[in-house]
């Protein structure tokens, strides 16, 4: 299970509008880490899982790294089809481009998904699996 994953940025308040944005669809929330950087998760009670995005070059980049270079992909699970179309909706008003319109995905079984690039072109999915039991709940 996922504990946490990292994303570099290039521009901290843009990619901070993103991220509010879907938060708020999600259900999720933002939380400042320090003037370079800010967490993404579930709460303050309840910090793991998170995405720590932020504008500091990590000590783990290998030579020539930067952001925006290696893709990222990050799928948010989802309590309904309808939290899909309001991420969706709220990433792209948040600043974020169109990667795949909310909607069935042949071969996935009962999944609903919506992709979107955010502002430094990293995927960010929020998907719906109706025939799995939600973990979150």
């Amino acid at each position: 299970m996922l504990d946490h994953t990292g994303i570099v940025v290039t521009d901290l308040a843009r990619a901070r509008r993103f991220y509010d944005a879907i938060a708020t669809a999600l259900e999720l929330q933002t939380a400042d880490n320090g003037p370079e950087s800010f967490v993404f998760g579930k709460s303050a009670e309840e910090r793991i899982p998170y995405l720590w995005i932020g504008v500091t070059r990590p000590s783990y980049w290998v030579d020539g790294s930067r952001a925006g270079l290696n893709q990222m992909h990050v799928a948010f699970q989802a309590r309904s089809k309808a939290m899909v179309d309001t991420f969706h909706l709220a990433a792209i008003a948040g600043g974020g481009t169109d990667n795949g319109a909310p909607g069935p995905r042949p071969g996935a079984g009962d999944y609903y998904g919506a992709f979107v690039l955010d502002p430094d072109g990293n995927n960010i999915e929020a998907c719906w699996r109706g025939d799995v039991p939600n973990y979150r709940e």
